[in-house]
């Protein structure tokens, strides 16, 4: 197979990648990596979800923590050292049209073993970028699957860069704390890096996480330092996953995504219910989980709506995207 020709696969199996990404902790990365991969499974997609962090906090969401396809990061780390001789391992089957790709402690290796594939490359290198090697153990397997997403880690630059690397699109969730804009502006500098290694690597949207639905002040604040961060584009998603504390518990707790809670929460009995029966009552699922459900469901289809958007303009000629825009 020619040069042109390889690339071209590869480029048509990365297409759909999307790295969820935010430098700080805490902004919900992992939430909408698991809950906007489960709608879109739920959709009749075929989703991948690939976990960077080795916190593995996406097995908590999915509830396969010390489960059978647990294995903590160990077959992401092997393909990568092994440098793809072997297949990225997969779980299959973690929910209907779901598969991931475990993270975990053993991801602790792979920062070392990053630095030191860098410092081995040499300066002016005609090689690959070693942050390439992500995507490479990657494009026997995403082009199987509609979409794949990217649990990126906080504070991990190196990871980061993997993860940028391999992505065609990014998603940024933020809180409009300080911290959570902080945390993006810090990606805005590696997403200008990122594009030297990987050209394509475009901006899908940035998402406003756990915020009042009805702070609109709040919110123009946050778009104009998301418009400063990119220089004047502000690409914000309108879809707003609004604050609520307990569903986050109760989805560690029973590792449920959102929409499985909603429908766990409406087949409980109300309070007074059990209160009538005499019974004692126990912690039950709390009735925000329907709102919350709610919220993935838009923004799973304002992503799908925007990514199509944005490949339909990449794949106009560029005289025909003058004309349309004149």
């Amino acid at each position: 197979m020619g040069r042109h020709a390889s690339a071209l696969d590869r480029e048509t199996a990365l297409g759909r990648v999307i790295a969820v990404t935010n430098d700080k902790g805490g902004v919900g990365k992992t939430s909408i990596v698991a809950n906007l991969g489960g709608q879109l499974a739920a959709a009749n997609y075929r989703v991948l979800l690939v976990d960077l962090n080795r916190q593995a906090n996406l097995a908590d969401d999915l509830g396969i923590r010390e489960s059978p396809v647990d294995d903590q990061g160990d077959g992401l780390i092997s393909a990568i050292v092994l440098d793809g001789k072997h297949q990225l391992p997969v779980a299959s089957g973690v929910r209907p049209n779901l598969d991931v790709v475990c993270g975990g402690t053993r991801l602790e290796a792979l920062t070392p073993l990053m630095v030191s594939k860098t410092m081995g490359a040499g300066v002016g290198s005609n090689e690959p970028s070693p942050f390439l090697a992500l995507a490479d153990v990657l494009v026997p397997v995403a082009q199987h699957y509609d979409v794949v997403l990217i649990d990126c880690p906080p504070e991990n630059f190196i990871l980061t860069d993997l993860a940028l690397a391999a992505a065609r699109w990014v998603i940024m969730p933020t809180k409009t704390d300080l911290g959570g804009l902080v945390g993006m502006r810090l990606v805005a500098e590696r997403f200008a890096k990122a594009k030297e290694i990987n050209p394509l690597l475009g901006l899908l949207g940035a998402v406003l996480f756990g915020t009042g639905t009805k702070s609109t002040a709040i919110h123009t604040e946050a778009r104009d330092s998301i418009t400063k961060a990119f220089g004047g584009n502000s690409p914000l998603f309108t879809t707003m996953v609004r604050h609520a504390e307990r569903t986050a518990q109760d989805a560690r707790r029973l590792g449920k995504l959102a929409h499985e809670l909603e429908v766990e929460a409406m087949s409980q009995p109300a309070w007074w219910e059990l209160l009538r029966r005499g019974a004692r009552a126990k912690a039950g699922v709390s009735m925000t989980a329907a709102s919350v459900a709610s919220d993935y469901r838009e923004l799973a289809f304002e992503v799908l709506t925007v990514l199509r958007s944005m490949e339909e303009s990449a794949a106009e000629p560029a005289g025909t995207q003058r004309r349309n825009a004149s």
